[in-house]
Order: C-alpha cells, then structure tokens, then sequence
C-alpha cells in the first residue's frame, strides 16, 4: 500500500525551504511510513516535546486530529499496557467474519 506524504499548510511550508519546512516534511515521511498506532504515538510525542499549544500544532502540520494525537498520549502514559503487542488493533474490532454475518439470529 503507497500512503502519501501529507503535506503541511503552514506559511512556512508555503513559502518553501527552510529549516521549519524540512522539519515537517519530515515528521510527515515518517507517519506516512508507520501503522495507524504508531502515527498516534510519534505525533504524541511530538506534541508533549513541543509543550503547551503541541496537540494542535502537530495537528495542523501531519493533518491528525487532536482527538488522535491525545489518545495516543493517553496510551504513552500508560506505558502501552492495554496496546497488543502482536497486533495493530484490539482483539474484538474490525469487520464481523462473513460467516457471522449471513447466519440468521435466531428469535425465540
């Protein structure tokens, strides 16, 4: 699967190189390389090193909800405990099995 390389909307960006640009052009290659948790946890990251104002800064610059990049703080500050280390999702998510879906429920 090729994802893109969101690109930022910032007036730095705009404008064209520069270190602010390279930056996150940067932070941007790397989320479009990872799996969906790991996009939540480095754009949470990034957000707790910029400090106050990050959720929303790393937002704008990766195109993630601010929603997103809290989850993921709240899974880094529980040092990953509920996250399935053999997995990308939780057990239980996900499209039913077609087998699931075309048996009939049974009403009694």
């Amino acid at each position: 699967m090729v994802r893109t390389v969101h690109q930022c909307p910032c007036s730095d960006c705009q404008a064209g190189s520069n270190p602010t640009a390279d930056e996150h052009r940067r932070l941007n290659l790397i989320l479009s390389r990872l799996d969906e948790q790991q996009r939540r946890w480095v754009a949470a990251a990034e957000s707790l090193r910029l400090g106050y104002g990050g959720f929303n800064c790393v937002a704008a610059i990766t195109g993630m909800h601010p929603e997103t990049i809290r989850r993921g703080r709240d899974e880094l500050d529980a040092d990953l405990a509920e996250r399935p280390v053999d997995r990308i999702r939780l057990p239980g998510g996900g499209r039913p099995t077609a087998q699931k879906k075309t048996q009939p429920s049974s009403t009694t």
